[in-house]
C-alpha cells in the first residue's frame, strides 16, 4: 500500500471542531497538513497559548513568520494526521503544477524577434551565430 492511501483527509469544518473547546482535542493546519498538537503544548518553547491561537484553524502565516527551525519542522512533521480534503486546499496542486509549467516554458529567441541585432543583444539573448 503506497503513503497516499494512508493519508486522511479532513474538512475545514471537522478540523474546525478540534479547537481544544468544543472537543479536547488541538488540531491545526499548515500549509494544507493537519497536526493533532495536543500532546505538545506543553513542550511548545514559546508556550502552548501561542499554538492554541490558531486551534482548528490555519497557522501556516504566522508559522512561517516566526522561522521555525529545522528542529522544529522535523518536531511538526511527527504530528501529522492528515491532510486538508483537497477541495478546501489553500495551496491546491493544480495551481502549483500551473506556476511550474509556466516557469518552465522555453522562450525562443531568433534574430528576427531580438530589437537590435548588434553583438550585445545576440549575446545577451544566447544567440550564438
Amino acid at each position: 500500500m503506497n503513503d497516499i492511501a494512508k493519508v486522511k483527509f479532513y474538512t475545514l469544518e471537522e478540523i474546525s471542531k478540534h479547537d481544544g473547546k468544543q472537543d479536547a482535542r488541538t488540531w491545526i493546519i499548515i500549509r494544507d497538513v493537519v497536526y493533532d498538537v495536543t500532546n505538545y503544548l506543553d513542550n511548545h518553547p514559546g508556550g502552548g497559548e501561542l499554538i492554541t491561537e490558531w486551534a482548528g484553524k490555519d497557522g501556516t502565516k504566522d508559522f512561517d513568520d516566526f522561522g521555525h527551525s529545522l528542529d522544529a519542522k522535523k518536531e511538526l512533521k511527527k504530528l501529522k494526521i492528515g491532510e486538508v480534503v483537497e477541495e478546501e486546499k489553500k495551496n491546491k496542486k493544480d495551481n502549483n503544477k500551473q506556476l511550474v509549467k509556466q516557469k518552465n516554458e522555453k522562450v525562443v529567441v531568433t534574430l528576427d524577434n531580438v530589437p537590435e541585432k548588434n553583438c550585445l543583444s545576440i549575446l545577451t539573448c544566447g544567440i550564438l551565430t
